[in-house]
Protein backbone atom coordinates (compact mmCIF):
# COMPACT_ATOMS: atom_id res chain seq x y z
CA UNK A 1 0.00 0.00 0.00
CA UNK A 2 2.82 2.56 0.88
CA UNK A 3 4.61 1.62 -2.68
CA UNK A 4 1.16 2.61 -4.56
CA UNK A 5 0.63 5.85 -2.27
CA UNK A 6 4.74 6.60 -3.12
CA UNK A 7 3.69 6.27 -6.54
CA UNK A 8 0.63 7.97 -7.11
CA UNK A 9 2.02 10.72 -5.24
CA UNK A 10 5.38 10.84 -7.86
CA UNK A 11 3.01 10.41 -10.45
CA UNK A 12 0.92 13.71 -10.13
CA UNK A 13 4.07 15.98 -8.58
CA UNK A 14 6.22 15.07 -11.98
CA UNK A 15 4.14 13.36 -14.43
CA UNK A 16 0.64 14.71 -14.47
CA UNK A 17 -2.73 14.99 -12.39
CA UNK A 18 -6.69 15.74 -12.14
CA UNK A 19 -7.29 18.68 -10.49
CA UNK A 20 -10.34 20.40 -9.41
CA UNK A 21 -10.85 24.03 -10.69
CA UNK A 22 -12.54 26.85 -8.66
CA UNK A 23 -13.31 30.64 -9.29
CA UNK A 24 -14.64 32.79 -11.93
CA UNK A 25 -11.34 34.13 -13.62
CA UNK A 26 -11.56 30.90 -16.23
CA UNK A 27 -15.47 32.06 -17.13
CA UNK A 28 -16.10 31.03 -19.88
CA UNK A 29 -13.81 28.38 -20.83
CA UNK A 30 -14.12 26.86 -16.95
CA UNK A 31 -17.41 26.61 -14.74
CA UNK A 32 -16.85 28.85 -11.58
CA UNK A 33 -17.35 25.46 -9.63
CA UNK A 34 -16.75 22.03 -10.35
CA UNK A 35 -14.54 21.68 -13.34
CA UNK A 36 -12.17 18.86 -13.51
CA UNK A 37 -9.03 19.04 -15.76
CA UNK A 38 -6.30 17.32 -16.24
CA UNK A 39 -2.42 18.84 -15.88
CA UNK A 40 0.43 18.03 -17.71
CA UNK A 41 3.37 18.98 -14.99
CA UNK A 42 5.94 16.26 -17.39
CA UNK A 43 6.01 19.12 -20.45
CA UNK A 44 7.52 21.90 -17.90
CA UNK A 45 9.52 19.81 -16.41
CA UNK A 46 10.89 19.07 -19.11
CA UNK A 47 11.08 22.08 -20.90
CA UNK A 48 10.12 25.07 -19.00
CA UNK A 49 10.14 26.77 -22.44
CA UNK A 50 7.62 25.01 -23.89
CA UNK A 51 4.93 27.37 -23.11
CA UNK A 52 3.27 29.17 -25.99
CA UNK A 53 0.44 32.06 -26.39
CA UNK A 54 -3.06 30.66 -25.78
CA UNK A 55 -1.60 28.05 -23.16
CA UNK A 56 -3.84 27.29 -20.11
CA UNK A 57 -1.54 26.98 -17.44
CA UNK A 58 -1.50 26.39 -13.47
CA UNK A 59 0.96 28.04 -11.60
CA UNK A 60 1.83 29.37 -8.11
CA UNK A 61 -0.14 32.75 -7.14
CA UNK A 62 2.70 35.50 -7.09
CA UNK A 63 0.76 37.01 -4.24
CA UNK A 64 0.20 34.28 -2.44
CA UNK A 65 2.55 30.97 -2.70
CA UNK A 66 0.05 28.77 -0.86
CA UNK A 67 -2.44 29.00 -3.78
CA UNK A 68 -2.36 26.89 -6.89
CA UNK A 69 -3.76 29.60 -9.88
CA UNK A 70 -4.80 28.53 -13.47
CA UNK A 71 -4.61 31.45 -15.84
CA UNK A 72 -4.29 31.69 -19.72
CA UNK A 73 -0.62 33.11 -21.39
CA UNK A 74 -1.35 35.95 -23.45
CA UNK A 75 3.08 36.80 -23.73
CA UNK A 76 6.30 35.45 -23.62
CA UNK A 77 9.79 36.76 -22.95
CA UNK A 78 10.53 39.58 -25.61
CA UNK A 79 6.62 39.98 -26.38
CA UNK A 80 5.49 43.85 -25.59
CA UNK A 81 2.04 43.20 -24.08
CA UNK A 82 -0.40 46.50 -23.51
CA UNK A 83 -0.99 46.15 -19.75
CA UNK A 84 -4.92 46.32 -19.78
CA UNK A 85 -6.87 46.25 -23.12
CA UNK A 86 -9.58 47.28 -21.13
CA UNK A 87 -8.31 50.37 -19.56
CA UNK A 88 -9.40 49.09 -16.74
CA UNK A 89 -6.81 48.69 -14.00
CA UNK A 90 -4.14 50.78 -16.14
CA UNK A 91 -4.09 53.14 -18.97
CA UNK A 92 -4.67 51.41 -22.26
CA UNK A 93 -1.96 53.07 -24.00
CA UNK A 94 0.03 51.65 -21.19
CA UNK A 95 2.79 48.69 -22.80
CA UNK A 96 5.21 46.36 -20.94
CA UNK A 97 8.53 44.24 -22.72
CA UNK A 98 8.09 40.69 -20.72
CA UNK A 99 11.47 40.13 -19.12
CA UNK A 100 13.10 36.96 -20.20
CA UNK A 101 12.05 34.13 -18.03
CA UNK A 102 8.72 35.70 -17.33
CA UNK A 103 5.17 35.63 -19.12
CA UNK A 104 2.18 37.81 -19.16
CA UNK A 105 -1.17 35.93 -18.26
CA UNK A 106 -4.44 36.67 -17.77
CA UNK A 107 -7.91 35.18 -16.68
CA UNK A 108 -10.61 34.54 -19.46
CA UNK A 109 -12.94 36.68 -16.98
CA UNK A 110 -10.73 39.56 -16.88
CA UNK A 111 -13.70 41.65 -14.38
CA UNK A 112 -13.02 38.63 -12.03
CA UNK A 113 -9.58 38.01 -12.31
CA UNK A 114 -6.10 39.18 -10.74
CA UNK A 115 -3.04 38.63 -12.81
CA UNK A 116 -0.29 39.88 -14.26
CA UNK A 117 -2.42 43.81 -14.85
CA UNK A 118 -2.35 43.87 -11.43
CA UNK A 119 1.34 42.09 -10.71
CA UNK A 120 3.51 42.41 -13.43
CA UNK A 121 4.97 39.95 -15.46
CA UNK A 122 5.28 36.44 -14.01
CA UNK A 123 8.46 34.14 -13.02
CA UNK A 124 8.28 31.10 -15.36
CA UNK A 125 9.68 29.30 -12.41
CA UNK A 126 5.96 29.60 -11.19
CA UNK A 127 4.49 27.46 -13.53
CA UNK A 128 3.68 24.10 -12.67
CA UNK A 129 1.82 22.02 -15.19
CA UNK A 130 -0.33 22.91 -18.55
CA UNK A 131 -4.01 22.42 -18.88
CA UNK A 132 -4.62 19.49 -21.12
CA UNK A 133 -8.09 18.76 -21.13
CA UNK A 134 -11.36 19.77 -19.43
CA UNK A 135 -12.26 16.32 -17.50
CA UNK A 136 -15.73 17.24 -16.77
CA UNK A 137 -17.87 18.77 -14.28
CA UNK A 138 -17.83 17.07 -10.67
CA UNK A 139 -21.89 17.69 -10.21
CA UNK A 140 -22.07 15.44 -13.31
CA UNK A 141 -19.62 12.97 -12.28
CA UNK A 142 -21.56 12.51 -8.67
CA UNK A 143 -25.26 11.90 -10.17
Amino acid sequence: VVNVACALHLFGEYVGRISLMEGPSMLPTFNAHGDIVLENRLAIRLNPDNISRGDLVTLRSPIDPNRIICKRVLGLPGDIICVDPTGEKAPSTEHVVIPQGHIWISGDNAAMSRDSRDYGPVSMSLVQAKVVARVRQMFVLLS
